[in-house]
């Protein structure tokens, strides 16, 4: 019996080798497997699929940059999101007790060599008691900026100085002189672009048509740590650059290559559970109804029809009003619905099946009905229901993906018609943040072609009437 389950099985393989767009299919469903087990090492955020709405776990990201290898595709390159760590540092301890001081002075040089600046610059200081700074900017020509500020908390903490937030005015105050004097007496500072004022020429115009100056940028940093426990545990230089990661980030820092890994997990389980699901209840139900066939056939086939006439969407509209929208609820509406896609084709083949001589033989020596139809019926149509799962699938992930478009999905999980719901809202086609629309929108695709080329293979190996050989 296995010997022949195994021919069977073999046969099965030689005739899907010869279909090449399933091979295809195959060959993508392999990859999608992959990133789902290796998630936690292709992502760069491990805690990404948990953490994808809380802002504070991506602050340190360059908010809307692009992906990195965009700068392959151009001359003018966009700067490199880095960090940067002291290159010299300098501890002075003085005093002793209560009184006890300790001033840390650091450098952190940046070799700017881009042709765009930086979104941003982020001083980060993590720091343990009270504590009072001096941050100082000093470009390749000599002009300096500063900014003072302390902290009175005692215990940990983390201080952030940002220049497009906290330097801008600074960055005004040094570069105003070297700008028309009538241009920088009426410009307001907090409407310039601070970032492109400092790494721009000292020169009229500096605000208005700022001319790009490579070299070494240097951020000092002197820290004064007040008492016997107060101590410095991290210093750092963020430089948020305009390009970052495999896919770039939105308009909250977030990482899409993460998010696009982690919705992978969520759309093979909608689309395979779904699937799998709605298409075993609609075989069993397709094959009882041509079985019994009489008064339990029309009933059924009542049923079914008042099935099919109920649009989908005002039931999910409802459902998401009367509970709190989630994934399981999803997936439940959507096996309440699509079990009826198979009903039909199944019942026209069971009507042919059991007019067969062994299943009057098996009614003949006493089978029960269900011994009939799990033994007899519902094996013969096993390949027809597994060529209808791998084509319902990519409807499953689509009708997610819409249903989050518009509002209706689950906020609470990471999935591709999320990232495209956020993507919407927050206007990213109008600004032309074309890498947070296009990664996820094409996963879906290629999600749905994956299944689709795998069902159209199978339905051709074994549907007798699609066979090309």
């Amino acid at each position: 019996m296995k010997g022949a389950r195994f021919d069977q099985l073999r046969t099965f393989w030689a005739e899907f080798r010869r279909v090449k767009s399933g091979l295809v299919g195959l060959a993508l469903l392999g990859v999608f497997i992959l990133i789902v087990l290796l998630a936690p090492w292709l992502s760069p955020y491990s805690q990404a699929d948990k953490r994808w709405r809380d802002m504070t776990y991506w602050i340190d990201s360059p908010r809307d940059a692009r992906p990195l290898w965009v700068n392959w595709f151009t001359s003018r390159k966009y700067t490199e999101t880095q960090t940067i760590n002291a290159a010299s540092s300098k501890e002075t301890i003085t005093g002793s007790g209560s009184s006890t001081m300790r001033i840390e002075e650091m450098e952190f040089p940046y070799q700017y060599k881009a042709g765009y600046p930086p979104n941003d610059i982020m001083i980060k200081l993590g720091v343990t008691g009270r504590s009072s700074y001096e941050v100082l900017i000093v470009r390749p020509d000599g002009k300096q900026m500063s900014y003072r500020g302390s902290t009175t908390i005692e215990g940990a903490q983390v201080v952030r100085l940002s220049v497009v937030e906290t330097l801008a005015s600074r960055v005004y105050a040094a570069l105003a002189p070297s700008e028309d004097p009538a241009f920088a007496a009426q410009k307001d500072p907090t409407q310039i672009d601070p970032m492109s004022a400092l790494f721009a020429k000292a020169q009229p115009g500096v605000f208005t048509n700022p001319v790009n100056v490579p070299g070494t940028y240097t951020v000092k940093v002197k820290l004064a740590l007040i008492g016997p426990d107060a101590k410095l545990d991290t210093s750092q230089v963020l430089v948020m650059g305009g390009v970052s990661g495999i896919l770039g980030t939105d308009d909250g820092k977030r990482d899409l290559w993460s998010g696009v890994v982690a919705g992978t997990k969520w759309a093979l389980l909608l689309g395979l559970l779904t699937s799998l699901i709605s298409v075993a209840v609609g075989v069993i139900y397709g094959v009882a109804s041509g079985y019994f066939g009489g008064w339990i056939d029309a009933l059924m086939n009542r049923i079914y029809e008042v099935f099919t006439s109920i649009p989908l969407l005002p039931i999910l509209i409802v459902m998401s009003a009367v509970f709190k929208p989630s994934i399981w609820i999803m997936i439940l509406v959507m096996c309440v619905f699509f079990w009826t896609g198979p009903v039909k084709t199944v019942r026209s083949i069971a009507l042919q099946i059991k007019e067969n001589a062994y299943i009057e033989a098996a009614r003949g020596l006493g089978a029960s009905h269900g011994r009939i139809l799990f033994r007899h019926l519902v094996p013969q149509l096993l390949p027809f229901a597994f060529a209808s799962m791998a084509l319902s699938v990519p409807g499953a992930i689509v009708t997610e993906s819409s249903l989050s478009l518009i509002g209706l999905g689950d906020a609470t999980v990471v999935t591709w018609g999320q990232i495209l719901r956020d993507a919407f809202g927050s206007g990213a086609v109008l600004k032309g943040v074309w890498w947070w629309v296009v990664p996820p929108g094409l996963a879906i695709a290629v999600m749905g072609m994956t299944f689709a080329f795998i069902g159209f293979a199978m339905d051709t190996i074994l549907n007798p009437r699609l066979k090309t050989r």
